[in-house]
C-alpha cells in the first residue's frame, strides 16, 4: 500500500511514472542551435534591407517642407541675423554642394567595392540638411532647391542600394548555410 504524505510526494510518484522523453543526440542539437542563429541572422539582415528607406523617407520629408519654404518657415529676425552674421555666397555654398556630392557617391562607391556593410545614410542626411539651411540663410532656397534635392536622392539611394545589396548576398549565403545543415541532418 503506497501512503503519499503531501502533494510533493504525488508529483514525484508521477514524474517517475512516466517515460523519459528520448534525448536527441549531441549533433542534432548543435545542428539545431546553429539554424536558429542563422536564422535570426537573417531576420537582422531583413530588417537592415529597410534603414536605407526611412533615412530617403525623412530626406524626402524634409525636401518638402524646404520646397515650400515660404509657407511653413517663417522668416529669420534681424537679431538672429545680426548674431549669425552674413550668409556665405550662394556660389561657395554651391561649390560645397558639388565638391560634398562627388565626395561622398566616391566614397559610398568604395565602400560598396570593399563590400562593407555599415550604413552611412544618416549622416548624409545631415549635411544635406546643413545644405537647405545654408540656402535658406542666404535667401535661395527656392532657386536651388533641385539641386540639393536630386543630389540628396541619388547619394541616399545609391547608399541604401548598397546596403540591400550586402544584405541580400548575406541572406543567400545564410539560407545556403541552412540548406547545409539540413542535408547533415
Amino acid at each position: 500500500m503506497l501512503v503519499l504524505r503531501s502533494t510533493t510526494d504525488f508529483f514525484v510518484l508521477m514524474n517517475s511514472n512516466q517515460e523519459k522523453t528520448p534525448s536527441f543526440p549531441r549533433e542534432n542539437s548543435d545542428v539545431d542551435l546553429r539554424r536558429q542563429e542563422i536564422l535570426q541572422k537573417i531576420r537582422r539582415l531583413r530588417s537592415r534591407t529597410r534603414v536605407g528607406f526611412w533615412a530617403t523617407a525623412v530626406f524626402t520629408i524634409i525636401s518638402a517642407v524646404a520646397m515650400l519654404e515660404k509657407r511653413l518657415i517663417p522668416p529669420l529676425s534681424t537679431g538672429i541675423r545680426e548674431v549669425l552674421g552674413p550668409s556665405p555666397p550662394v556660389t561657395l555654398i554651391s561649390i560645397a554642394l558639388v565638391v560634398y556630392s562627388f565626395s561622398a557617391l566616391t566614397l559610398i562607391l568604395a565602400r560598396m567595392g570593399r563590400g562593407s556593410n555599415s550604413y552611412r545614410g544618416w549622416a548624409h542626411f545631415g549635411y544635406l540638411f546643413a545644405f537647405y539651411c545654408f540656402y535658406y540663410y542666404a535667401g535661395e532656397l527656392q532657386e536651388n532647391f533641385w539641386a540639393v534635392f536630386i543630389s540628396g536622392l541619388t547619394i541616399l539611394c545609391l547608399e541604401s542600394y548598397r546596403v540591400w545589396n550586402y544584405c541580400v548576398e548575406e541572406i543567400k549565403r545564410a539560407e545556403e548555410n541552412i540548406a547545409r545543415l539540413d542535408r547533415q541532418v
